[in-house]
């Protein structure tokens, strides 16, 4: 029978790295207390969040807005949130129609009004559908919060708010990502339910 070999090292390795990046999260606080405000203001009157990404970025997209309608951490009435790439007939129909760059902007384009706020995912920044999405948004006089890596990529110059998490590693910034999310969800619960 072979020994099996430790990974013990690389797990510890990667939770380190993890925890670094999650404790330099505190430098963006604030930016992340302006788009819980932002937000509840939206939502007070009547406004909606829009979330998108793609690959995983979408999965968070769809994490959140499931957090706001169904519940965080407590029975509360529904919160307005919507992650624009659940109708798959409409993003596959948008796709071969107009093309995948368009995916998301045709979505902000048929639910978006003004003062609603967009949630734009993409841990580069560049990603040509999320851009087109913040584009639109910015025509319909939508607020934008983008979340990133440490660049911000076309995004940064983009968003009223754009939290760049401090890291150039898709897995930890998609992990940071999550962990904004699920704050914003906590703290809207507490505003507004």
């Amino acid at each position: 029978m072979e020994a099996q070999v430790s990974h013990l090292p690389a797990i510890e390795g990667i939770w380190e790295e993890h925890l670094g990046v999650a404790v330099a999260l505190r430098s963006l606080a604030a930016e992340v207390d302006q788009v819980v405000a932002m937000v509840a203001r939206s939502m007070a009157a009547g406004g909606v969040l829009l979330v998108c990404g793609n690959g995983g970025s979408a999965a968070d997209a769809q994490h959140i807005a499931a957090e706001l309608t169904g519940r965080f951490l407590r029975d509360r009435r529904a919160l307005p949130a919507l992650a624009l790439h659940g109708n798959t007939s409409s993003l596959t129909a948008i796709g071969n129609d107009y093309g995948y760059d368009e995916v998301f902007a045709r979505e902000v384009e048929a639910h978006g009004r003004k003062g609603d706020v967009l949630l734009a995912i993409s841990t580069s920044g560049n990603s040509r559908n999320v851009v087109r999405a913040i584009e639109t948004a910015r025509d319909k006089q939508m607020m934008i919060v983008g979340l990133t890596g440490e660049h911000g990529g076309k995004m940064r110059d983009l968003c009223d708010v754009c939290l760049c998490v401090p890291s150039s590693s898709t897995p930890r910034i998609q992990e940071c990502h999550i962990l904004i999310g699920h704050t914003i969800c906590e703290l809207l619960e507490q505003i507004l339910c």
